[in-house]
């Protein structure tokens, strides 16, 4: 059968012939048939790291090349305890592999369909449905990564605290460190520290979180939303539901959906500028001070 080959040839560097055979050995294991590669479409605009469907033209996968080993057993960890402890639908994970100087994971392909009303209210149940489960402390026995950025889950009793010491300060530090972020500006995110107590609002159970739950994390299924590349840690609920919108506004239906199985508390929608200080600071750090303007609109929100 004819490879069809995509214009763009990058994955096709990293699909060495061992490669190729190792990837076919375990998706064939993971099938019960033998299985080739016949189908190659690149998707690395998808994601952070090279990737690519493959398919034999009957059954496919997704592979995703990682930075390290760490990190891609860190993510199926995480996928697998999300789904475990929550019941919330994620990507099957059928191997990492390590050979050359490649790393990958081997995940079953999540078939995806438009995002109408339906869809956005499948997406709040599936917060919701995480949200359910609950831990004893805040933060998680491992730590991960938030994108890109190593996460501290070190438990805490007290959410102020740990949002501050685990969330807030990591990125501050990282941000000024980068010297993207003028002291003035430190200062005052830095002022916020006495008032958390008051800024956090009521106590809440540790809750387990996907993490990093903007909506392009969520993919729309035909069984429901699937929930990818998760930054789990048990936290105040809210946060991901102020994550939702950080890139793009999202539906009403939502919130709809989230609130047909969980309450939204009241002062949400003045707290989320709170929770996603640690992304608006993330953002600095990575990717630079043109991200500042964003920040400041988020603490007079705050204030």
């Amino acid at each position: 059968s004819h490879m069809s080959e995509s214009n763009d040839r990058s994955i096709h560097l990293y699909l060495t012939p061992t490669l190729r055979i190792t990837i076919e050995r375990r998706v064939s294991a993971h099938f019960g048939r033998p299985w080739h590669i016949k189908q190659i479409a690149d998707k690395r605009d998808e994601a952070s790291h090279p990737a690519a469907v493959l398919s034999d033209g009957r059954d496919a996968v997704f592979i995703k090349f990682g930075a390290t080993w760490d990190q891609l057993h860190i993510e199926a960890a995480s996928l697998r305890l999300l789904t475990e402890r929550s019941g919330v639908l994620t990507p099957p994970v059928i191997d990492i592999v390590r050979i050359e100087d490649a790393m990958l994971m081997i995940m079953g392909v999540v078939q995806s369909v438009e995002r109408g009303n339906r869809q956005w209210r499948e997406m709040g149940y599936a917060l919701a449905q995480i949200h359910r489960s609950k831990g004893e402390r805040f933060g998680l026995e491992t730590n991960c990564y938030w994108g890109s950025l190593f996460q501290d889950n070190t438990p805490s009793a007290h959410w102020p605290d740990f949002f501050w010491t685990r969330r807030v300060e990591p990125h501050l530090r990282a941000a000024v460190d980068a010297g993207r972020l003028p002291a003035p500006i430190m200062a005052q995110v830095a002022h916020l520290a006495a008032r958390l107590a008051t800024l956090c609002g009521p106590p809440v159970e540790p809750t387990l979180l996907h993490g990093d739950a903007h909506q392009n994390n969520f993919i729309s299924s035909p069984g429901g939303a699937v929930l990818i590349d998760p930054a789990v840690y048990y936290g105040h609920p809210e946060m991901d539901l102020a994550y939702v919108d950080v890139f793009a506004p999202v539906s009403g239906e939502l919130y709809a959906g989230y609130q047909e199985m969980l309450p939204i508390e009241p002062g949400f929608h003045q707290r989320r500028h709170l929770w996603i200080l640690p992304f608006r600071l993330a953002m600095i750090e990575v990717d630079g001070a043109q991200h500042i303007e964003a920040l400041l609109a988020t603490l007079k929100h705050i204030a």
